[in-house]
Formats: C-alpha cells, sequence, structure tokens
C-alpha cells in the first residue's frame, strides 16, 4: 500500500479595494460589485476546503480499515527465484488468503542466497514502518553451506526474539536437510525450528517445501525451486498456518 503525503497549500486571495476618484452614485455601484465578490471569494473558499478536506479523507488510509501487513522473511524460496510476478509465494498467499476473505498485504521479503544471519542483518530495514506478523522462512541457504546447525539457530532465535520485542506474531517455516549432510547435522539441524518455536511461541510449519521437494514435476530443472504449481502446492498446505498467524493479530 503507498501512502499519499499531502502538501499544505494556502489559497490566497486579492482584495478588492475601492478605486479613487468616484462619484457617491459609482461608489454605491462598486459597493455592490465588491459584496458580490466577496461573496463568491468565501463560496468558493469554502468549495475549495471541502474537496480538500475530502481528497485528504480518501486519499489517506484509514487505521481501522487498514490491511493486516504480513512480512514473509526469507530466502529464494521466498523471493520467488526465476518465476513470473504472479507466482512468487508471498503474492500466491496474498491472493490466497483475500479469495478466503482476508484483507492482507503480503510484504515480499525474499533475498536469494540468503542465509539466517543475512535475514537477520536486513530485518529492520525489512520491518520498515511496522508490520503486523511475519512468516520467517530461512536456513536452507545454511544447510546448503554446510554452516554450523549452532549459528543458524542463534540467527534464527534473534530473529524471533526482535520480532516477539515488537509483539509481531511469527509463522516459523521450518526446513530439512538434505540426505548427505550426516546423520548428526541432520538431527540437529531439523531439532533447530521446533525449539524456537516452542521457545517464542511461534506457530510451527515444519517443513516449507512439504508436497513439493523431490518431486521433479514441482520442481525447476536445479531440483531445488519451486515451479508454479509447486508454490501453488506450498500455499495450499500452509495457508492454515496463515490463517491461524492472523487470529493473533490484535484487531485494530
Amino acid at each position: 500500500m503507498n501512502i499519499i503525503d499531502f502538501d499544505d497549500r494556502l489559497i490566497h486571495y486579492a482584495d478588492f479595494p475601492a478605486r479613487p476618484g468616484r462619484t457617491a452614485g459609482q461608489l454605491t455601484t462598486y459597493g455592490v460589485s465588491r459584496n458580490f465578490v466577496q461573496r463568491k471569494a468565501a463560496a468558493i473558499t469554502l468549495l475549495f476546503t471541502l474537496v480538500f478536506m475530502a481528497a485528504l479523507t480518501l486519499g489517506m488510509p484509514s487505521q481501522a480499515s487498514a490491511a493486516t501487513r504480513i512480512l514473509a522473511l526469507g530466502d529464494s524460496l521466498t523471493a520467488g527465484h526465476l518465476l513470473p510476478g504472479d507466482a512468487l509465494f508471498p503474492v500466491v498467499l496474498e491472493r490466497r488468503l483475500r479469495d478466503a476473505g482476508y484483507d492482507v498485504e503480503v510484504i515480499n521479503a525474499g533475498v536469494s542466497g540468503d542465509t539466517s544471519t543475512g535475514g537477520l542483518e536486513r530485518l529492520d530495514w525489512a520491518i520498515g514502518d511496522g508490520v503486523d506478523a511475519a512468516i520467517v522462512e530461512l536456513g536452507a541457504n545454511d544447510m546448503l553451506r554446510g554452516i554450523q546447525p549452532a549459528a543458524t539457530e542463534k540467527a534464527l532465535d534473534e530473529i524471533l526474539q526482535r520480532l516477539g520485542a515488537k509483539k509481531i506474531p511469527v509463522l516459523l517455516a521450518g526446513m530439512l536437510a538434505a540426505p548427505g549432510m550426516g546423520k548428526d547435522f541432520e538431527t540437529s539441524f531439523a531439532g533447530i525450528y521446533p525449539k524456537l518455536a516452542r521457545k517464542y511461541d511461534a506457530i510451527l510449519y515444519p517443513f516449507f517445501l512439504d508436497g513439493v521437494a523431490g518431486n521433479a514435476s514441482l520442481n525447476l530443472s536445479d531440483g531445488m525451486h519451486p515451479t508454479r504449481a509447486g508454490v501453488e502446492i506450498i500455499v495450499e498446505r500452509i495457508l492454515p498456518s496463515a490463517i491461524a498467524l492472523l487470529q493473533r493479530v490484535p484487531k485494530k
């Protein structure tokens, strides 16, 4: 949503002084004309005032009717790697929530290649002027780069702590380690998300790519990023959790 800023402008009206050298009759005639002009000027002033106030009322967003703003903080899975604009996760989720009757705006704060530490570093910028709720989808790149789960947990912990301090309810989207990372790594990594969800009372969606991972027909040629159809399935499955997140947002 865009906020329209109005500059204060003053409308100045010229005075209508009596001209020197008039006769009594001329002055009387001029006096009548001057009163008419003054009344007309007053009417125009009132009209401009009413129009300005109407524009101000219609142009500025009403706090009571403003859409609920959901921050989608993530990596390329959120950003929509190689997908057209109408197929991105935040766009599809917003559309599905609106179809379900929710007045929402889902903000795409996904950055391809980002790690959990990268998400933490840009969190304040992503929040901007304020959001009402957040979906946190981070950790896949940490896993693919072999970053120790303890470092990933630390960054995600700080993200959830900061969001909690701002009273922003969170939906935490989990990730699983790819095969071949080693049993200890896989176990430690998978345990990050439920642990943090419990600690910060966040809504947990255990695996963001549920129903899509490993299915070649639902992924791009790289085998890691979902196609348009894959995103539709992700949104379909995460939708109940997103609705539960909205129910935690205080009424405006």
